[in-house]
């Protein structure tokens, strides 16, 4: 009756059937620790995955763009008691973005909306830095920087911000999930923290090209998603599971070890 409320559909039985599956086979088990995952070799490229995305939500340099958004929106041309408006206004593009992700995830899939996202980020943060480069020689460049901060943090709401938080409920079994969830969150805040302490640095350092570093983590994100990360939509979670064995027992396949998802539904049964 939850679920039927939940979804407003009435017919539930493959969801009912693929929740009583994945119970049967975890029968008897206990939710994992977090130190438990890492000693797993059949998580290997599970949690890799929510390692990798977990810390590029932070490390990508969203957050630092807000450091940059008053000034570029001065030299803009905005009136001062205005900044602080226009600036409430990108954040609201992200809220509003990161809601749309939600809403289309099912139709566009997770790989397009990831891979997408960061690779826009990593060509925004190209444009954003000549901009700033240029920004006291050309009279226009402002409202370019100016556009690429919106265009950066819609990029970022539309795949990052929308999906990351969906992966882990997809690529890991209820015992696992509770521990999953916990890495992301101390990986999310740690990175920040990180972020939010060198960015200073690195903006003296590198002063107009400071968002290089954010760029490299851009790009090698986009290669992890598009190389190594499979898409999950519409899948079951054994679908999915099978999906990341291969990965993590690929030298056993060829040993007789590896089970496919024939197998794995009858042991279940």
């Amino acid at each position: 009756a939850a679920l039927q409320k939940l979804r407003g559909n009435s017919d539930l039985s493959a969801e009912l059937e693929e929740m009583l599956a994945e119970q049967a086979a975890l029968k008897g088990q206990r939710a994992k620790n977090p130190w438990e995952l890492f000693q797993n070799p059949s998580l290997r490229w599970q949690l890799m995955s929510i390692v990798v995305l977990s810390s590029a939500m932070q490390l990508c340099g969203n957050d630092s763009m807000y450091f940059y958004a008053a000034y570029v929106f001065q030299e803009a041309g905005i009136p001062q008691d205005k900044i602080p408006y226009v600036v409430i206004g990108t954040g609201s593009c992200e809220l509003i973005t990161s809601v749309t992700c939600n809403l289309i995830i099912d139709y566009a899939g997770r790989r397009p909306l990831l891979l997408g996202g960061y690779i826009f980020m990593a060509g925004w943060a190209i444009v954003f830095m000549v901009a700033l480069s240029q920004q006291t020689q050309i009279s226009w460049m402002p409202y370019l920087s100016m556009a690429c901060i919106f265009a950066y943090i819609l990029s970022f709401g539309i795949g990052p911000a929308g999906v990351t938080g969906v992966l882990p409920t997809e690529v890991f079994d209820q015992m696992s999930r509770p521990a999953a969830y916990m890495i992301c969150g101390s990986l999310l805040w740690f990175n920040l923290f990180l972020v939010g302490t060198a960015f200073p640095f690195i903006v003296k350092s590198l002063a107009h090209f400071c968002y290089i570093p954010f760029l490299v983590v851009c790009v090698c994100t986009a290669l992890y998603v598009g190389f190594f990360l499979p898409e999950t939509k519409g899948k079951s979670f054994l679908e999915i599971s099978e999906e990341f064995k291969k990965r993590n027992f690929k030298a056993q396949t060829h040993g007789g070890f590896y089970k496919g998802p024939e197998e794995i539904k009858s042991t279940m049964l």
